[in-house]
């Protein structure tokens, strides 16, 4: 799929937004947002604090009924009296709320209960859930004397209860220590990989650009780039770069930023060069001249590595540019 500046409206997938707009007295908190999230796809939204995307979050659970535009799920609209779509959702709000006084099997009990799920069905789910978030253990324990990272998995335990096709993640790894982020990553991938669609926001975009499969900007209340890492480096048209650590260093380096290809040579620390690439380089053409020519002036090559922009630089350039117009 190429890179999409949304606003054309796709109207396939489990999920799909068709021009939604959402205003708060004098202030627009969504403008015109569409895009589809197919089946299996783990789909990162990203954007700035106050760009819209808990208000999106929130309109695709039902719990904002006063928008403009349509939100369908496995085909009902949101909007759609009767629980079949509420069936079809396990959400975990940014702020995860458990009352403390209960057990964690009493919790998971009530909220299955709350979804219709029977008693047989209860003891079935209960433990495999808690098995699959790696908190058997706590099954018997008092939600306070749960950590931090234990209630955010306790939480998505919850949203899982019931199986259903489509999770909705409000900052899931917020606040998680590195372990339990680790765990929690590998729980959303396992879960795509078992057919479950999941769509998360989060500010920590290297989780983002580990997890999703495509990533959709927020700016302002408008969604200008749906994609693939890939895809954004593509549109960005950002250049290839090359690390090159040296165990000799002439200086003469400098005299190589003539080799077709090679846009710039930079050093970056003592014997280290940044290498810049033209976008359209023929990249193993040009390596091939750069190490001839590193050689020809008497310099040794220790390491060469082809460097990859992250999430973060790619989201930068967007926001440099101007982000959605």
């Amino acid at each position: 799929m190429a890179i999409v500046t949304i606003g054309t409206g796709s109207t396939d997938g489990l999920v799909v937004l068709d021009r939604i707009s959402k205003r708060y007295f004098n202030v627009q908190a969504l403008d015109n947002v569409s895009f589809s999230i197919g089946r299996g796809e783990v789909f990162g939204y990203i954007g700035p604090n106050g760009a819209g995307k808990t208000t999106t979050i929130r309109i695709m659970v039902g719990l904002l009924r006063d928008f403009q535009g349509s939100v369908t799920i496995g085909g009902h609209p949101i909007t759609e009296r009767g629980g079949e779509v509420q069936r079809m959702l396990g959400y975990l709000p940014q702020e995860v709320a458990f009352q403390d006084w209960r057990t964690v099997d009493h919790a998971l009990t009530t909220f299955g209960r709350l979804n219709g799920l029977g008693k047989e069905e209860l003891d079935r789910r209960i433990p495999e859930v808690l098995g699959l978030m790696g908190l058997s253990e706590e099954r018997h324990k008092k939600i306070v004397h749960l950590s931090g990272g234990m209630v955010q998995k306790l939480g998505l335990a919850q949203a899982l209860l019931h199986n259903p096709p489509l999770l909705v993640l409000d900052e899931p790894l917020s606040g998680l220590d590195p372990a339990t982020r680790y765990q929690v990553k590998n729980i959303i991938r396992e879960l795509s990989r078992g057919g479950t669609t999941v769509f998360f926001s989060s500010h920590i975009l290297s989780d983002v650009q580990d997890i999703a499969t495509r990533i959709g900007i927020l700016s302002w209340g408008r969604l200008g780039l749906v994609g693939t890492v890939d895809e954004l480096k593509a549109y960005f048209g950002i250049e290839n770069d090359i690390d090159v650590i040296l165990s000799k260093d002439s200086g003469r380096w400098k005299e190589l930023e003539s080799i077709g290809g090679v846009t710039s040579i930079q050093q970056t620390a003592p014997n280290r060069l940044l290498v810049r690439l033209e976008k359209d380089a023929n990249v193993d053409e040009t390596t091939h001249n750069l190490i001839q020519g590193l050689l020809s002036v008497d310099c040794r090559v220790r390491s060469f590595t082809p460097v990859s922009p992250d999430l973060e630089q790619l989201y930068i350039r967007y926001v440099d540019g101007g982000g959605a117009q």
